[in-house]
């Protein structure tokens, strides 16, 4: 979980890397968030039919990345998912002005400096409806959308589903980490998102929606990517919302 008011460490995000049809990710930098806990930074960029490029997360924009970019399409929307994951937008914004910016009603108030095209809701706008679906899970920390690129069969998730490394964090950090499932065994919902889940029946609901989707594979901003089994990995993150159905017999 990261805020536009964490430093950014000067490492430079990785090339991009192919994760399936039409899909790619970069790796950015590590950023330092609340109380000293740091975290790594993911994005992805999503080839529409069209051509045009759906940014998601966008993380440090270096020369490196931008050219790999604009390699592949010109960027025609810019989405930050939720209210923390905004601290390199304006840079995007500022790069590719005839992009689209989107962020959720929460974002759009805390950040008046950035022109947006639109509020995520629970449905996708013309831009990417029929390629990529969304759903608003409601958190009293941060409202998430939450994406499925239906060509590679791909969910997006940036602070919802968290798995750090055991070792990410050490001292007291590291404790916290542990109790909060941030560094649980697999990916989880930290604590913290489930107690700010104070309307039940919207996030049960918009869970029920995330688990209709056919995953095949799972992107985290703060997590190794889940390049197999990705519908059972949603199903256990989510169980203590959505209980899986009791067994027969």
């Amino acid at each position: 979980m990261t805020d536009a008011s964490a430093n950014h460490t000067d490492a430079p995000a990785g090339p991009l890397t192919a994760f399936g049809p039409e899909i790619w990710l970069a790796e950015g930098p590590v950023v330092d968030g609340m109380a000293g806990f740091h975290y790594p930074t993911r994005m992805a960029l999503i080839r529409l039919p069209e051509g045009g490029l759906f940014v998601w997360s966008p993380t440090a924009l270096t020369e490196e990345l931008r050219a790999a970019t604009d390699d592949l399409g010109p960027i025609q929307d810019i989405v930050a998912p939720n209210a923390l994951h905004h601290l390199f937008l304006s840079d995007w914004a500022e790069a590719y002005p005839a992009a689209r910016i989107h962020g959720t009603v929460e974002l759009k108030d805390k950040r008046p400096d950035i022109s947006f095209t639109t509020s995520l809701d629970a449905a996708a706008p013309e831009a990417w409806a029929g390629h990529i679906d969304q759903t608003i899970f409601p958190n009293r920390i941060a409202n998430e959308a939450v994406f499925f690129h239906r060509a590679s069969g791909t969910v997006l998730i940036t602070d919802l589903i968290q798995q750090l490394p055991r070792d990410w964090y050490s001292g007291w950090r590291g404790l916290v980490a542990r109790l909060d499932l941030m560094t649980a065994p697999r990916p989880s919902v930290p604590r913290k998102f489930r107690l700010a889940t104070r309307d039940r029946p919207a996030a049960r609901a918009a869970a029920v929606t995330i688990l209709g989707w056919p995953a095949t594979t799972l992107v985290m901003a703060h997590g190794t990517p889940v390049r197999t089994d990705a519908a059972r990995t949603l199903a256990q993150a989510f169980d203590w919302l959505v209980p899986p159905p009791a067994s027969s017999g």
